[in-house]
């Protein structure tokens, strides 16, 4: 190779990388803007402060009891799960009909919570809602396939299309393994919201049964067809019919284009910082999440976005309806805008809907406090449906609406 040809193949690879972080963190929490910002400060500064953040930042250390169960094609799903530790308070109530006793004993079972991530993270973006709640609830965190440190997409490597349908099945089998008794409350994001309604709407009977309260976070069921990522029309137009047939070029050239998504590295801090938060997060909170999404290679980036364009399961939502529920969102998500929440919390009249002001797509980590506080309310509207033992802390924790109010106006 000569050395104008190797300039010419750098060239392509930096370019190839930065359309392939543009594209692929558009689609999954984090697109298509540049932090101007970070340009007049120099690259190796630059450098040095990310492993300086990626050393001292504690986000994404928490571990449970590690398990993993094998999904219907053969892909290994990795999950852990942490046990409780603090001592449960039930509050007995009259007209109980003694659903989820522990072998039918006298003594109701507790929940089991179970959290689902969204797309191009994995059981890690849970950080502050798994430390608020350690020790406290019974939960089970998982990589969904080709995340974190589940197996890649088995059926994927054969040439099989990635479906929501397909995830729905994967998060049946964690339950199977990680969760066979008791009830439920299943929270998502994103993706993972979309999950948990593929679960109802193939698994109706086991959802009617054992769910007990579900949280949909910053998700959507259905027409993300639609969906601008807050660009002006005419470049919404053309990113919607541009995005499959680029990114299944990219995914064919996963090395080059992890190459050059390297060498874009702060252009690629820029977009995740546009498409994650609204709002000037911490330095080591911003790093968590680049590192979160530039840990999904760009071939599983291709996979799995053509499946949100076809997901549908605003029908599946009846399912749950009438069950205590969360459905929360950022006013400024730019991937799955608030109205979307707000026609997941109409076909759920139960449902609790909160639009948090200032706020992006990852909220969960943008304003965790708040969060923390939406998601314990529901804990225990979930418990009490159910009789189901809680710790008073995590009703605490609920019941704090100053929390909640000043989280919010932080």
């Amino acid at each position: 190779m000569t050395m104008d040809s190797g300039a010419k193949w750098e060239r392509a690879g930096k370019s190839a990388g930065f359309v392939g972080a543009a594209i692929g963190v558009v689609a999954a929490g984090a697109a298509a803007g540049v932090a101007l910002e970070r340009l007049t400060v120099g690259r190796g500064i630059r450098r040095k402060a990310r492993l300086a953040l990626d050393a001292a930042g504690p986000y994404g250390a928490l571990r449970g009891t590690p398990g993993s169960v094998a999904a219907e094609d053969g892909t290994e799903l990795y999950y852990e799960v942490e046990d409780v530790v603090e001592q449960p308070v039930a509050v007995p109530r009259r007209g109980w009909t003694g659903l989820f006793k522990r072998g039918g004993g006298a003594e109701p079972q507790p929940l089991t919570v179970v959290f689902c991530h969204g797309y191009c993270l994995n059981q890690d973006a849970w950080h502050f809602q798994r430390a608020a709640l350690r020790g406290s609830v019974r939960a089970v965190y998982w990589d969904q396939r080709s995340h974190g440190r589940s197996e890649r997409g088995r059926d994927q490597l054969a040439g099989e299309p990635a479906t929501i349908d397909q995830l729905g099945r994967d998060l049946k089998a964690v339950l199977d393994a990680a969760a066979p008794n008791g009830p439920l409350v299943l929270v998502g994001h994103s993706m993972g919201g979309m999950t948990i309604m593929a679960l109802a709407d193939q698994f109706p009977d086991l959802v009617t049964e054992r769910v007990a309260g579900v949280a949909f976070i910053g998700t959507s069921a259905g027409k993300l067809a639609a969906m601008t990522m807050g660009l002006p029309a005419a470049g919404a137009r053309a990113f919607r019919a541009l995005a499959p047939g680029v990114l299944r070029i990219l995914g064919t050239q996963v090395d080059l284009v992890e190459r050059g998504r390297r060498a874009t590295a702060d252009l690629f801090a820029g977009i995740v910082k546009r498409y994650s938060f609204a709002s000037d997060v911490d330095a080591s909170v911003g790093r968590f999440a680049e590192r979160l999404i530039e840990g999904t290679p760009i071939d599983v980036v291709a996979e799995f976005y053509p499946a949100f364009i076809q997901h549908e399961k605003a029908d599946a939502l009846a399912v749950l309806d009438g069950k205590p529920a969360l459905v929360l969102a950022g006013d400024k998500d730019l991937l799955t805008p608030s109205d979307h929440s707000a026609d997941i919390a109409e076909r759920l009249p139960a449902a609790e809907l909160v639009i948090v002001e200032n706020a992006g797509h990852l909220v969960m980590l943008e304003y965790p406090e708040l969060v923390n506080a939406h998601l314990a309310a529901l804990l225990a509207r979930a418990a009490d449906a159910v009789q189901a033992p809680l710790p008073q802390t995590v009703r605490e924790l609920g019941l704090s609406q100053e929390v909640r109010q000043a989280a919010q106006e932080a």
